[in-house]
């Protein structure tokens, strides 16, 4: 970088615990300054400030005064909870900003298109920070996809689960994190998923979720930072859904926060041709029927995966690019999302559909 480059400024929306690898990363390109950080909790900005050390920083109680008042910032983090992604976002957008959001995008479909129609509307990035598509394995993944290696990929299973592994604070209330482990981490497997097979359009899902353990009084008590209330946690712990996807094809996808068991299974593809266990890497393909497989190095930058989800924001602002993961990207995966709460509920297949933008 020319050393005469002036600097990119940017402002973070929220001050809990995602924001604080957002600081860190921004400390790391020294292009980069951080001029403003909100926060609703009065002194909650300036202690976040403080201790990352971001000399001169503004501090708000109000986002909203942060984006009137700081003119020469270009870019914002939102590190908000999830139920908050929404309005701030479109705000920041509207106010001529470009705006790099934490998963999940949104935490309801009507809420992304807005935030999409948003970003059209002011002409601005939006970002949506899934730091899982720059690992490397994901970007092998989608390139042995789309090189029809595979041939066609009619069916692949993704999820994850941890056996003892309830969050505490904002995650387990439906008021402010709009739903649980599918939103918290099924997301990742989802948009991971549906980047590898190139976004097919989802068609209907037929969907369960309990939350067996979040409301027990025994093994609330096992959840990270100190336990949880049983009786305030509403909502989800466990997830599945059947996808039905355009061109003859089916996904499932499962996810869970705690279980009485060690794994709830490998995330593969299977195609006609081949195919991809994509935890091992591996290609299994029939020659001469002796079950035959390849192993296939992970290629890709062996960068952190965190940090270049925030680096490819800064470089975006810094050379006027498009998002790295733009929101246009996550609509059908947040459709599925969407959907996958609504059949739930509704203990039957529903279809998806998304609207024009």
């Amino acid at each position: 970088m020319p050393e005469t480059q002036a600097e990119v400024r940017v402002g973070i929306i929220g001050s809990g615990g995602i924001a604080g690898l957002h600081a860190d990363y921004y400390k790391r390109i020294p292009y980069v300054r951080v001029v403003a950080v909100a926060d609703v909790v009065p002194g909650r900005a300036e202690s976040f400030i403080q201790r990352y050390g971001f000399t001169g920083a503004q501090a708000y109680t109000d986002y909203r005064d942060m984006l009137a008042r700081e003119h020469e910032m270009v870019g914002v983090s939102v590190c908000t909870f999830n139920q908050a992604h929404h309005r701030p976002t479109i705000d920041a957008l509207d106010a001529g900003k470009h705006v790099l959001v934490e998963k999940p995008m949104s935490v309801t479909l009507e809420q992304g298109l807005d935030m999409v129609r948003a970003a059209r509307r002011s002409g601005h990035m939006l970002y949506v920070g899934f730091q899982s598509r720059f690992e490397a394995g994901v970007m092998t993944a989608r390139r042995i996809v789309a090189s029809g290696r595979l041939g066609k990929v009619y069916y692949a299973e993704t999820g994850g689960g941890r056996r003892k592994g309830i969050p505490g604070g904002t995650f387990t209330r439906q008021e402010s994190a709009g739903g649980g482990a599918i939103l918290d981490i099924g997301c990742y497997s989802l948009d991971t998923a549906m980047h590898v097979m190139g976004n097919p359009r989802p068609l209907t899902v037929s969907a369960y979720t309990g939350n067996h353990f979040g409301t027990s009084p025994v093994y609330s008590k096992q959840a990270w930072g100190g336990g949880v209330d049983p009786a305030k946690f509403d909502v989800e712990d466990f997830g599945a859904a059947m996808i039905r996807l355009d061109g003859d094809a089916c996904l499932f996808f499962k996810i869970s926060w705690a279980m009485h068991f060690d794994s709830l299974g490998r995330t593969f593809f299977l195609g006609t041709e081949g195919g991809l266990d994509m935890d091992a890497m591996r290609i299994y393909h029939d020659e001469f029927g002796t079950g035959a497989h390849t192993d296939v190095p992970k290629q890709g930058p062996w960068k952190d995966a965190w940090f270049r989800k925030v680096e490819a924001f800064a470089e975006a602002l810094r050379d006027g690019g498009s998002a790295p993961i733009p929101g246009e990207d996550i609509l059908r995966s947040q459709a599925i999302l969407d959907a996958i709460y609504r059949s739930a509920a509704a203990k039957s297949e529903v279809k998806v559909e998304i609207p024009e933008i």
